[in-house]
């Protein structure tokens, strides 16, 4: 079978599926042009700043595409590619784009608040706290753990430590020029990534190679800049500027697959259990992770996308269609494996290096020798998870100021500042970072409570919709699979780290499956829905 056959197929199914099924929801959500966003009633010029609808489609979609629709499916692969297929395309659509796009929508309507704070005016502020402190351990996770993939990288890739270094200057140039100088956005766009490319180019002539710790703690520095940057100055620019990598990926993969048209080389169903990672319910929705659906999306929806919204029409291109573009990413990722033997696939070894060498390999119908194209998606990868990193440390920063939003007193007071909120966070992260081997053991654990984030934002959502009086199942639907979902994925987790001996472990698996099930009761219960004072 011809893989651009599954590449066409997804492409038509998604452009469909977001005027249709999008339009639907917009509709359901009364979207309306005439009512002002938190990006003008809350304008601080920090958080708080409307954004041209293709500028914050780019930071949008840079920060929750990261490497997870690359990893996720590749790794899912060992299925055989019609599982991961079917769930890429209708968990992007079903589930994945209506968690992002009512995400945002419920923050928006909330003066840009999280998804937390929706959560205590419908589910009610212990619900709330609850679910701020789970989301707050998550996103230490995410930080330490990319922290940790990114430091790996740019060990093994010493020209993309150059290349970051140098997007960073570049987005600070740009973010000052567009916005301060007011440059027009279309001639500083193509400036920007004519130096962007260069800087590709610079850090494969002059690649920065540096140890281990020492990138962990220049990372660890970048994220606390960024978190307490003016959004438009860096986190905004760089992100916008380097999603132009992402869509350089997707655009000649795309390409590549349709003139190179590789055949699809492995079985359209393995079984039902892959020995090393599980029985196909619930590790395939899990592991898939981004490449249909993931929580972190909904907490960068609502805690930094919705706060830039120029106006409301701009929410569906934004959370909808951002999460379909991954879902075309996710196709062209998992083609990347498939189009390699079994025997192949196990030879290359990491999910980055079937991807980098599938790329380049893909690349080279187009012109563009192989050796390149590999260099090119190895860099644009560690960029990925560069644009995760600083946003989930600003995003960790929302989360800790809100859990202590409101309250009176020194101490409050103290750790609700932006400087402070952010310094605890990396912290805790980096006491995590420097054990590379406890940390990256997390990462299942990590996976989990990723997906279990999306259940309990998309629980939310529903009782938001329903509390006005909308037909709320297309949330609450998805939101039940994705809560049975994790609940069997953490209750695997549980048995397997007892079974290891594994007490911390163990201890964080109960903690995680007693935080969930005590927020879901308020959502499934009748009658909790409340407005906290």
């Amino acid at each position: 079978m011809q893989s651009a056959i599954l590449l066409l197929l997804s492409a038509v199914f998604f452009i469909a599926a977001y005027f249709i099924y999008g339009g639907w929801i917009a509709r359901k959500l009364k979207i309306n042009d005439a009512n002002k966003t938190p990006a003008h009633t809350e304008r601080d010029g920090i958080d708080y700043m409307p954004a041209p609808r293709f500028v914050l489609l780019g930071h949008h979609f840079a920060s929750i595409a990261g490497v997870g629709p690359i990893v996720g499916p590749i790794v899912a692969s060992q299925f055989g590619w019609l599982p991961v297929f079917l769930w890429i395309l209708l968990g992007s659509v079903f589930i994945g784009a209506v968690h992002d796009f009512t995400s945002l929508v419920a923050s928006m309507r909330h003066k840009g608040k999280t998804i937390g704070a929706v959560m205590e005016h419908y589910l009610g502020p212990l619900a709330k706290k609850v679910f701020l402190v789970f989301t707050w351990f998550t996103l230490v996770l995410v930080i330490a753990v990319f922290a940790i993939v990114i430091s790996n990288t740019l060990v093994a890739t010493p020209q993309a430590g150059t290349s970051s270094g140098l997007f960073i200057v570049i987005a600070v140039a740009f973010g000052y020029f567009v916005y301060v100088k007011k440059t027009p956005l279309l001639p500083s766009t193509v400036l920007g990534v004519a130096l962007l490319l260069g800087s590709v180019w610079l850090g494969i002539v002059y690649p920065l190679s540096l140890q281990y710790n020492t990138w962990i703690i220049i990372l660890l520095i970048y994220v606390v800049i960024a978190s307490v940057t003016p959004v438009w100055l860096l986190l905004q620019p760089r992100d916008y500027l380097n999603s132009f990598f992402l869509y350089i990926i997707l655009a000649a993969g795309f390409l590549g697959v349709l003139f190179y048209r590789p055949t699809v080389e492995i079985a359209a169903f393995t079984g039902f259990h892959v020995e090393g990672l599980g029985w196909l319910f619930p590790i395939l929705f899990v592991t898939v992770a981004c490449g249909a659906v993931s929580g972190f999306h909904s907490i960068v929806a609502s805690g930094s996308s919705s706060k830039q919204i120029e106006k409301e029409s701009d929410s569906r291109f934004v959370g909808f269609g951002g999460m379909l573009i991954e879902g075309v990413l996710a196709v062209i990722a998992l083609i990347t494996a498939i189009m390699l033997t079994k025997t192949q696939y196990a030879a290359i070894g990491s999910p980055g290096a079937v991807f980098a060498s599938g790329f380049g390999t893909l690349v080279s119908a187009l012109g563009i020798p192989a050796s390149s194209g590999k260099t090119f998606a190895s860099l644009a990868i560690s960029a990925f998870a560069l644009t995760t990193l600083d946003t989930a440390t600003r995003l960790g920063r929302y989360t800790l100021q809100e859990l202590f939003d409101g309250k009176k007193g020194v101490f409050s007071d103290f750790v609700s500042n932006r400087f402070t909120a952010t310094f605890l966070t990396v912290a805790a992260a980096s006491f995590l970072a420097f054990n590379k081997g406890g940390t990256m053991s997390i990462w299942p654990l990590f996976g989990s409570a990723n997906q279990m984030l999306a259940s309990l934002a998309l629980l939310t959502v529903s009782a938001w919709l329903a509390k006005n009086a909308v037909n709320s199942l297309f949330a609450r639907i998805p939101a039940v699979f994705m809560f049975l979902v994790t609940i069997a994925a953490i209750g695997t987790l549980i048995r397997q780290n007892i079974v290891a001996g594994n007490l911390p472990l163990t201890v964080i698996s109960c903690c995680l499956m007693a935080t969930a099930l005590f927020v879901s009761v308020f959502a499934f219960m009748p009658g909790k829905e409340k407005t906290a004072a």
